[in-house]
């Protein structure tokens, strides 16, 4: 369950629907909601001093305040937060930080223009140790995990994801967990246990079904957007590959979604 909830807020003009996507998700869980404000610094002797420049302080201050507004009356236990300046490395450390205290950390695609640090999901997906859930960068989002898409290849980070993503998979009304397949299809070793995927969402409650698709004609990943599109999918939920010592070097497709994503993504590694 996602008790302690927590939406990157950097000034922009996206933060309002972060704030009213992350306050249906507090209000379902019965939890709480802390909104962080961390942004870059475009003052260069305030970013060396390691201090806010006076328009980051005017933002900040802007921030509380449409936090404030957004929240009032709405009935949530609600806390906001702020990173003492925006030199890059320290938003993108610090705000890993804040979200391994958090059960659930939303955060905003990057695009051209964003108050934020290009790396930063990438970051907290590696870095935090809990799930990030990314919202697009255009459109809105009334709904998020009525009608799940799950990327499934059996691997550590796609089971990690799918057990951090199990308190909207089992309220879903559409579960589908979904498999690309290379080539030919591989034939079960013989005496291995009947294991199913969907046997154990089904345990759960989740209303599933299972697809396996070809990928030998398009990529893996387009494929999984064009099925999320095809289904009217509202989340989807993968694990985030990166490489040991240098995120995401092995993660081209992890930043592919990130790049093109179209609907909610809920990302674990």
């Amino acid at each position: 369950m996602f008790k302690d909830i927590l939406v990157h807020l950097d000034g922009g003009e996206r933060d309002s629907l972060r704030i009213k996507a992350a306050m249906v998700l507090t209000k379902r869980f019965g939890g709480r909601l802390t909104g962080l404000f961390a942004r870059l610094e475009h003052q260069g002797l305030a970013m060396v001093a390691h201090r806010g420049s006076d328009a980051f302080e005017a933002a900040a201050a802007q921030s509380e305040r449409q936090f404030a507004e957004c929240l009032a009356g709405s009935g949530l236990d609600s806390r906001w937060w702020r990173l003492a300046h925006g030199e890059p490395s320290h938003v993108l450390a610090e705000t890993a930080v804040c979200a391994r205290f958090h059960d659930l950390t939303i955060l905003g695609q990057h695009h051209d223009g964003k108050n934020a640090p290009e790396q930063l999901i990438e970051q907290v997906v590696v870095q935090s140790g809990r799930p990030v859930l990314i919202l697009p960068s255009v459109g809105d989002y009334p709904t998020i995990g009525s009608n799940a898409l799950v990327a499934w290849n059996g691997g550590r980070e796609a089971a990690r994801a799918l057990n951090d993503a199990m308190a909207l998979l089992e309220g879903a009304d559409v579960v589908e967990v979904v498999s690309v397949r290379r080539g030919e299809a591989a034939v079960p070793a013989a005496g291995l246990p009947p294991l199913s995927i969907t046997d154990h969402l089904a345990r759960h409650g989740a209303k599933v079904t299972r697809e396996v698709l070809a990928g030998d004609d398009i990529g893996v990943m387009d494929l999984l957007l064009s099925r999320a599109c095809d289904q009217g999918a509202d989340l989807l939920v993968m694990g985030a590959l990166s490489g040991e010592g240098l995120p995401f070097f092995k993660g081209g497709g992890t930043r592919h979604i990130l790049k093109h994503m179209t609907l909610p993504v809920l990302m674990s590694h």
